[in-house]
């Protein structure tokens, strides 16, 4: 029997989930669309997981992050729950100890991480405008009808430099448009996408910010070697890619589920495999307990909720009928 650590990373678009062994080696990655259905889709990546190793392995500790975190985390018994800004973090120093800057972008959401001596000093999010993810090259992919995996590769065939305004989605649609009838290519317009990406992320979330090298780039729009190479125009220095890009979250969350179980020296509070064939039902209430009116998201299984959040007083949280055996450790 191996004995095994967990993370979870249940975002907007994807679900990854990753098992390491005792020294932090990987032995099993899985990532999802969630196409709506987060819930089904952690439970469809547990049940490989399961049916991959059968009874070989031993979880010792399991963490999520991502922003169905709390309720995923409460539903598995999660040891640790943290925010994707510390997950990330925790990913990145593990293999890119001096990393100075990480640039992460996802299918819904980017972030910028500043580290300096392996400590977390300053971060951004954005996840209001679509500009600077991966949907806006999504989009962009569906209309010039080339496939989101060709275009990286078609971004380095350009040979001349065009730009595409990237502020927002509309204006890039409309100036891509223009640009077409004017003649250029559809690889010297896949190449300014990317740089207008890469413009709109450092303009929106690298302003005022000190970007140093060590660079690591992750998420998703890593695959992309087109953003890749605009990033390093950018910043005038090479980019780090990790092997495992697309589930840092999840390896970071991992790695600090590890840490916490062994701090504390207690068994994990994971409920085990089983939970991904019990049929969940989530639904959502406003409470009128008192004046704050929470929407409380419940799930409920056999007439039972088994995971409540979105309460600020803690009254359903704390009536959940599947309590964990120690206090788990949450947000940084």
């Amino acid at each position: 029997m191996k004995e095994v650590y967990v993370g979870i990373d249940i975002g907007s678009v994807s679900t990854n989930v990753v098992v390491m062994d005792k020294d932090l080696n990987m032995v099993f990655d899985y990532y999802a669309r969630n196409n709506g259905q987060p819930l089904n889709s952690v439970k469809l990546g547990l049940k490989e997981l399961k049916s991959r190793f059968q009874n070989e392995l031993v979880v010792k500790g399991i963490g999520t992050t991502g922003s169905g975190r709390q309720l995923i985390g409460a539903m598995i018994g999660a040891d640790v729950i943290k925010n994707e800004i510390t997950a990330h973090a925790a990913a990145t120093i593990h293999y890119v100890p001096d990393v100075n800057t990480i640039f992460e972008i996802g299918g819904q959401d980017s972030k910028i991480i500043i580290i300096k001596d392996q400590v977390v000093v300053d971060f951004a999010m954005n996840t209001v405008c679509a500009a600077g993810t991966g949907s806006f090259l999504d989009h962009q992919s569906e209309r010039l009808k080339v496939p989101i995996e060709q275009f990286g590769e078609l971004a380095l065939t350009a040979e001349k430099n065009v730009r595409i305004a990237g502020r927002c989605t509309v204006f890039a649609e409309s100036d891509m448009i223009a640009k077409q009838q004017f003649g250029f290519s559809k690889a010297e317009i896949i190449n300014g996408l990317c740089e207008a990406l890469v413009r709109n992320y450092i303009n929106n979330l690298g302003r005022g910010k000190n970007l140093k090298p060590p660079f690591v780039f992750q998420g998703g729009v890593a695959a992309n070697i087109g953003i890749k190479a605009a990033f390093e125009r950018e910043v005038g220095h090479e980019v780090i890619i990790p092997k495992y890009f697309n589930v840092m979250g999840a390896i970071g969350v991992a790695i600090l589920a590890k840490e916490n179980v062994e701090e504390s020296g207690e068994p994990s509070n994971f409920k085990g495999f089983d939970v991904a064939d019990i049929d969940y039902k989530p639904s959502s209430f406003d409470c009128n307990g008192c004046s704050n009116l929470c929407e409380v998201i419940k799930v409920e299984m056999n007439g039972k909720i088994v995971a409540a959040l979105g309460d600020r007083c803690g009254k359903w949280t704390n009536m959940c009928s599947a309590q964990p055996q120690r206090k788990q450790k949450k947000e940084a």
